[in-house]
């Protein structure tokens, strides 16, 4: 299970949550708020910046499975320059989260579940008509890992800003 390390490190914090849940928002206002608040610089990594999303095409396990290992690349460069990082995932098995286990094990990981209601998802999905219909509700369902998460954050509930409050909190 992804854990805290050397706290001398930069950190890690791995927004992990279904498609549509809020996390690309989310990872942007608590960059600000970082930065704001504790004068830290931390860059946002998406695996929406690794796939080619459309509304025809069906993203499958393995798609992720292939661009996980850029995106922790790109996080691990990130990284060793001393910055801290926003991952902004879907995990949906358990081989992609034992890649980011693998590849993030010397560093110190906040592995945080950012969700909200299913029908809310589905309602953000059909709103932003960026993506495959049936996309949230595959990740929602198949998110991996169930449990195990530093905190769950519902986007539904609290504001972008509430959320990323309590996120430095833990």
């Amino acid at each position: 299970m992804l854990h805290d390390k050397d706290v001398r490190k930069p950190l890690v914090i791995l927004l992990n949550g279904p498609s549509s849940s809020g996390k690309s928002t989310l990872a942007k206002t608590l960059q600000e708020i970082i930065e704001e608040k504790r004068n830290e610089r931390y860059e946002i990594i998406s695996i929406d910046d690794f796939l080619k999303m459309t509304t025809e095409d069906v993203i499958y396990e393995d798609d992720v499975f292939e661009v996980s290992s850029k995106l922790c690349e790109k996080a691990l460069e990130v990284l060793k320059a001393g910055q801290g990082v926003i991952i902004d995932h879907v995990i949906t098995s358990e081989r992609i989260f034992n890649q980011l286990e693998e590849m993030f094990c010397s560093h110190r990981i906040h592995l945080i579940h950012v969700t909200c209601p299913l029908e809310i998802l589905k309602q953000r999905e059909k709103e932003r008509k960026n993506r495959c219909l049936g996309s949230v509700e595959a990740s929602y369902e198949y998110l991996f890992p169930k449990e195990g998460y530093k905190l769950t954050i519902d986007t539904h509930r609290m504001t972008m800003e509430k959320c990323s409050l309590k996120i430095l909190q833990v």
